[in-house]
């Protein structure tokens, strides 16, 4: 017995945004975002990303498609969707002279909500932000001003929440407890649409994954099957002795010779373990047709690599 999947918490269809002289940002992206997932919108600079979210919070006002947010049109009920988004921009935006509790708490009233001042302390006691309550923002390190923008995203309890960047500029260890932050509010129900230029981001935390490039959308799916549909092994063989050409016990594989014949180089299978297993069948037939290798250095293809692998080819269609 099949099931009707639930309607998306955010439906986009044909958005495009072209500016007055200018270039086209957009160009009729579709997207449909699930309740409660983690999506990861991956791109280059310029790709689009940040006129995506744009369009969605109202800071941008989209020249073409429909955008539903909860089942409802932003443009004829802007007002009810925008209290139920959250938005961390890129640029950090907030009195520096003002302390951080106060720039929180603004914060939620401006969205209508009621004081909460036990919600307050909770979003930044999860944000490790309640000791610097009372201190000057200007006085806070990057990293903690970036706490303090998730800080005014969530103080208003989003449904949806938009996280443009939100590591950039913040060390190693610092990325990984916002990440544990993130998680978090996935558990509470919160869905998320992050934008990122740390890969392993995606691959640590997404449950989905986009690629868009100049203001398309190049695919779309869950992480796990894009990594098996478009993964590859690469395996670099050696070799003991140059080989002038491969051997015809050898012809089946997807082989080739390099580094003027020192190397035997493996590149296929897919996301599934194929590779793995030829590879291991390779050497054995290596062995037995008594060619000799002193090192074998075998990888599966990462997210960042399937992602710029689908870049580059979005540049080569469009030049076409």
């Amino acid at each position: 017995m099949s099931t009707t999947p639930p309607d998306p918490i955010l439906d986009i269809r044909g958005l495009e945004k072209t500016y007055r002289n200018g270039p086209t940002a957009l160009g009729g992206v579709d997207l449909q975002i699930r309740k409660g997932e983690i999506f990861a919108l991956l791109g280059p600079n310029g790709a689009g990303k940040t006129t995506l979210i744009g369009s969605v919070c109202g800071l941008v006002n989209p020249t073409g498609g429909s955008i539903q947010a909860f089942g409802l049109d932003i443009r004829k009920h802007w007002r009810e969707v925008r209290c139920r988004i959250g938005l961390v921009p890129q640029e950090l935006s907030f009195d520096m002279f003002d302390k951080v509790i106060r720039q929180v708490r603004y914060s939620r009233g401006m969205f209508g909500c009621a004081p909460d001042e036990a919600r307050i302390e909770e979003v930044l006691k999860a944000l490790s932000l309640w000791d610097k309550r009372d201190e000057p923002i200007r006085k806070l390190s990057g990293g903690m001003k970036r706490r303090v923008m998730i800080a005014k995203a969530l103080a208003h309890d989003p449904d949806l929440l938009f996280l443009d960047e939100p590591t950039a500029g913040v060390d190693v260890e610092l990325r990984r407890d916002m990440w544990k932050q993130i998680e978090g509010l996935r558990e509470r129900g919160t869905t998320i649409i992050l934008t990122t230029h740390y890969i392993e981001e995606a691959e640590e935390m997404a449950d989905r994954v986009g690629v868009i490039n100049k203001g398309r959308i190049l695919l779309t799916d869950d992480k796990d099957a894009i990594m098996a549909q478009l993964g590859r092994t690469e395996a670099v063989f050696e070799l003991a002795e140059p080989m002038g050409e491969i051997p015809a016990a050898l012809s089946e594989y997807p082989v080739t010779l390099e580094d003027e014949g020192r190397k035997l180089v493996y590149r296929g299978g897919d996301g599934t373990g194929t590779g793995k297993r030829e590879v291991a069948e390779l050497a054995q037939d290596l062995t037995r047709s008594g060619i000799a290798f002193t090192g074998l250095d075998a990888h599966e293809s990462s997210l960042e690599e399937i992602f710029v692998g689908l870049v580059e080819q979005g540049k080569e269609e469009i030049a076409a």
